[in-house]
């Protein structure tokens, strides 16, 4: 089994990675690690900076080939990050789509402006981000509602986190 965790940044997609390889003992690849393994050795002229489409472009390819080699040998794995194309499911055949449970994490405007100081407090709770100063309520405001309307475009599977911050089971 695969499971895809997306979701705009701040949303909790490396916690719930966490949680779910603390219970099902899948191991979990966050996408943010190989954009930066592949920064850091020089394999990419793309920066932590550069547009997210253009670093979904270049990671995803690798991400997918990853997926299929891992259902092809009958493994589980998670992966979380901001990389997944909303098309996601194109790139599968129906063998391969049978083994991937996929999600997207999303925040409403109404938990954001009630919860922003929590989002904050949260940020490094898996993972410590060595500067967050980017991360403003105007910023995760615009995230959320972008994800939100590719969701809808794209007619993929997301949890609204409107009131209170759902436990792991009820988001997958």
């Amino acid at each position: 089994m695969i499971i895809l965790i997306a979701g705009a940044s701040h949303t909790g997609k490396t916690a719930l990675a966490q949680k779910l390889l603390e219970k099902y003992h899948y191991p979990y690849v966050s996408i943010d690690h190989i954009k930066m393994g592949l920064i850091r050795s020089g394999q990419t002229t793309l920066t932590p900076c550069s547009d997210d489409c253009a670093l979904t472009d270049y990671l995803w390819p690798i991400v997918r080939e990853m997926i299929k080699t891992t259902i092809e040998n009958t493994q589980n794995m998670i992966v979380e990050g901001c990389y997944i194309p909303y098309d996601w499911e194109k790139c599968f055949e129906p063998e391969y789509l049978k083994e991937i449970k996929y999600v997207c994490l999303v925040m409403s405007e109404t938990y954001i402006r009630e919860h922003f100081a929590e989002i904050k407090k949260f940020a490094s709770v898996i993972e410590e981000r060595l500067d967050d100063s980017d991360c403003t309520m105007e910023s995760v405001l615009q995230d959320n509602a972008e994800v939100l309307r590719e969701c809808k475009k794209y007619r993929v599977n997301y949890v609204l986190i409107d009131e209170e911050y759902p436990e792991e089971m009820e988001i997958i």
